[in-house]
């Protein structure tokens, strides 16, 4: 017992504590490869750019995060999921080449992107915009984007939130539940 609490001791004084955001990486991780579907690229017309698999994660998690916002118990998973969003981000960047001086300031922009996907989803799903106004904005940035393109997409949005909505908090947050 005494080398027990010792080894304790000696490991909180100098090993790392686990980051809880990791106990996120499983439904990160599930975000991330369903927003890597061909079929967005594919039948959803979503330009396979960049830019487009930012705006398709930043989409899915968006449902995700809608799906979480009233479950008060799930609070600290939701700000720990966008901390994993946040660490993957800056690595993507930091593996373009952008450096330490610009990283921050790209991660503000794309914080700021992911807010206002979460306000424009949130909206669409209240039914105050429509989520065709939304999708066109945010994942095609208003560009000419084709009519089946966003059709798909909106259904396949709508059949996400709608799979996430019947989850129990507790399955969506295992990352290991279908969606």
């Amino acid at each position: 017992m005494g080398t027990q609490r010792q080894m304790g001791l000696i490991q909180r004084m100098f090993g790392r504590k686990a980051d809880p955001a990791t106990a996120m990486q499983p439904l990160y991780d599930q975000v991330v490869a369903r927003a890597r579907e061909p079929h967005w690229y594919e039948a959803g017309a979503v330009p396979d750019t960049m830019d487009g698999r930012f705006d398709m994660i930043a989409a899915l998690l968006s449902l995700v995060l809608l799906r979480l916002e009233p479950e008060e118990e799930a609070r600290q998973e939701s700000v720990w999921l966008t901390e994993l969003f946040v660490q993957d981000m800056d690595g993507q960047l930091r593996q373009l080449g952008i450096g330490d001086v610009s990283v921050g300031k790209h991660m503000g922009k794309m914080m700021s992107a992911l807010g206002g996907r979460l306000g424009a989803y949130r909206r669409a799903f209240n039914g105050e915009i429509t989520l065709d106004a939304a999708i066109r904005r945010n994942i095609f940035r208003e560009k000419a984007a084709p009519d089946a393109g966003v059709a798909h997409v909106e259904k396949e949005m709508r059949a996400h939130a709608a799979s996430l909505a019947e989850l129990k908090t507790q399955a969506l947050l295992s990352g290991r539940a279908p969606w």
